[in-house]
């Protein structure tokens, strides 16, 4: 089993083959030929059947020998949907059955596949997961693809099973293999897309989850999946069609119920929250996402006590690791809110265990290199040379911070404003990064690119409100993205939100977050993240000119919220309207983690609210020397 699981070996072959490919494609695009690029990728496959073959890797090994191999390519500078397409074609070119040799003939013959054996297998598997036996089922459709690797289907169910399971890198080779297979096979996309979706991908989930839909349009639980990947990014109405649209014709589809659920509470409507969380539970008792988000309407009491029974049963059954987690967390929150704050962290732990062991490791290396590299690119010098800006445009503002450290409670005060809109957690700076991690550690924008991004960027805001003068975008992300922001509005403002570095970490880590976010699911890990953006702070505060950053701490908001409201809408060029005051009362969607709180009048309980933890979170308190 040990052995079935090492992938150490197969890890540092994936490293080296990326570092001699994006050697080789920059050498391509110098040359700037086709031919030449060709016949890397040719070179590559060569190199991959004489070292990889070999090494007969399962399934588990496949996939941390196609994670090492491109995120090796995008460190080395390679586009990150190059660095997919050659991963996804490799992993392909190793799923397929290699010829046969022979000394004495020169020519090969590939190997028939035994189709009868493999569908005999196929069938078998099919039992297993229908009978919810996943182990038993993968192992199975691993017999099968042995057989014949060109079943889209069985690969598809085997990356279904192995989901089930937790080993979600596995399951997305899987999927994309099956897509590569059958690129009109709707499940497959269905399921991939539902699987980016869990992994924070959410731009290219919803891709997936859209061509799955347009393959089959009566497939629910795609378009399900598809309103939950917009109410994460915060576009409810595009949201609540979809879910509308299935309930037309299943009113009782529990997935879809849920997410009007979810909208409910984002639009602070959390008696009808709780009320539709209620009624799916009568339609389906065992699903555990209604059951999870109860607590989240409301604080819970000691009267709950029949929701901890039932919960704690599920949890304790055979539910898939997510569903745990979501439950565990659920939990962690009662016992919080009930001040049993030993069993609190006990699930609290419970939970980021089981989403650490679905996610990406957090790469502490890679984490820093990337703030050198932006300390090194947006340096004072290169940032006076900047010259034209993207736009003068005042309209954005950004507020930014770790993530729980208050910037929801900073966007709610300045939206409630009559000439501010806020936009909620935009993703557009992290995707333009995304897309190109070289916008951060290779040069500044040029003028005309800077151009194109702010014509861009001012066109998505339009979308969310033509007539506001400010824009809010409150992503906590753009925090390492201030240089880049600052070349293409200069004229933007920053609002950063400060908060007790203990609470702000314990409030992450008893913050579900969707899997993407794997800083949070350890301590220790949390503690370095803490410090680099710390670091990247500093930084922007000492090259970016005075007026373009204000520093808002928290616990001076909550204990003066007047002074402090008046000061932010001073830096952002607005005159003080009573109505921020009334914040709470604002009817305004809220999308993140924080739509509950923020639909409450100011409160001072989270303030050093790490005391009631001080025995357990020991990394953390080296964050308060």
């Amino acid at each position: 089993m040990l052995s079935w699981f090492n992938s150490r070996e197969v890890t540092q072959v994936g490293v080296a083959l990326a570092d001699e490919f994006a050697s080789r494609a920059a050498s391509d695009a110098t040359t700037g030929s086709r031919q030449a690029a060709s016949s890397s990728l040719e070179q590559l496959l060569r190199r991959a059947d004489d070292e990889v073959r070999p090494l007969q890797l399962n399934f588990y090994k496949k996939a941390k020998f196609a994670n090492s191999f491109k995120w090796r390519l995008i460190e080395s500078g390679v586009a990150k949907d190059i660095a997919d397409d050659v991963t996804q074609s490799l992993v392909l070119h190793l799923s397929q059955r290699p010829m046969s040799t022979s000394k004495q003939n020169s020519e090969s013959a590939p190997i028939r596949p035994d189709r009868a054996k493999a569908h005999q297998l196929a069938s078998r598997g099919n039992k297993f997961f229908q009978q919810g036996a996943y182990a038993e089922a993968a192992a199975v459709y691993e017999q099968a693809l042995a057989l014949d690797s060109s079943q889209a289907e069985v690969l598809n169910n085997l990356g279904a099973s192995v989901s089930y399971l937790g080993r979600y890198e596995e399951a997305e080779q899987c999927f994309r293999g099956a897509i590569a297979i059958k690129p009109q096979f709707a499940d497959a996309h269905g399921n991939l897309g539902v699987l980016l979706q869990q992994k924070s991908r959410l731009v290219e989930s919803q891709a997936f989850l859209r061509h799955a839909l347009k393959l089959r349009p009566n497939y629910h639980n795609a378009r399900n999946h598809l309103g939950l990947s917009l109410v994460y990014l915060g576009r409810l109405r595009e949201a609540r069609a979809c879910f509308t649209k299935v309930l037309k014709g299943a009113p009782r589809n529990d997935l879809a119920l849920y997410g009007m659920g979810l909208i409910a509470a984002a639009e602070g409507r959390f008696d009808e929250a709780e009320a539709t969380y209620r009624r799916i539970i009568e339609i389906n008792p065992k699903m555990t996402n209604a059951w999870a988000a109860l607590p989240l309407t409301r604080k819970m009491t000691a009267a709950d006590g029949e929701w901890l029974k039932n919960a704690e049963v599920l949890a304790t059954g055979e539910i898939d690791p997510m569903e745990e987690a979501n439950l565990r967390f659920a939990i962690g929150k009662y016992y919080d809110d009930v001040n049993d704050f030993a069993r609190a962290f006990q699930n609290f732990k419970r939970g980021n265990e089981l989403l650490k062991a679905a996610a990406e490791n957090y790469d502490r290396k890679e984490r820093s290199h990337v703030i050198d590299e932006s300390i090194r690119v947006y340096s004072k010098d290169a940032i006076s040379k900047i010259g034209s800006p993207g736009s003068s445009s005042a309209k954005p503002v950004f507020v930014v911070g770790m993530p729980r450290s208050g910037t929801s409670l900073a966007e709610q005060i300045l939206a409630s404003h009559p000439t501010v809109y806020g936009a909620g957690e935009l993703s557009y700076w992290a995707d333009l990064v995304g897309k190109d991690i070289g916008l951060l550690t290779r040069d500044i924008l040029s003028e005309p690119k800077r151009f194109e991004v702010a014509k861009e960027y001012l066109r998505v805001l339009e979308g969310f409100s033509a007539s506001a003068s400010r824009i809010v975008d409150k992503a906590p992300v753009n925090s390492d993205l201030i240089g880049l922001i600052y070349s293409v509005f200069p004229n933007a403002r920053v609002i950063y939100m400060q908060r007790d570095p203990i609470d702000t970490c314990l409030s992450c880590y008893f913050q579900q977050f969707l899997t993407g976010i794997n800083f949070t699911f350890d301590l220790s890990d949390l503690v370095h993240y803490y410090r680099e953006h710390q670091r990247i702070m500093a930084h922007w505060r000492a090259v970016l000119p005075a007026g373009f950053i204000l520093d808002v701490p928290y616990e001076q908001l909550v204990s003066d919220q007047e002074t402090w409201s008046r000061k932010m809408l001073n830096f952002i060029g607005l005159e003080w309207d009573a109505r921020c005051l009334e914040f709470h009362a604002n009817s305004r969607q809220v999308s993140t983690a924080s739509a509950w709180q923020v639909r409450q009048k100011i409160y001072k309980s989270s303030v050093t609210r790490w005391h009631n933890y001080e025995k357990f979170i020991g990394p953390l308190k080296t964050l308060g020397k």
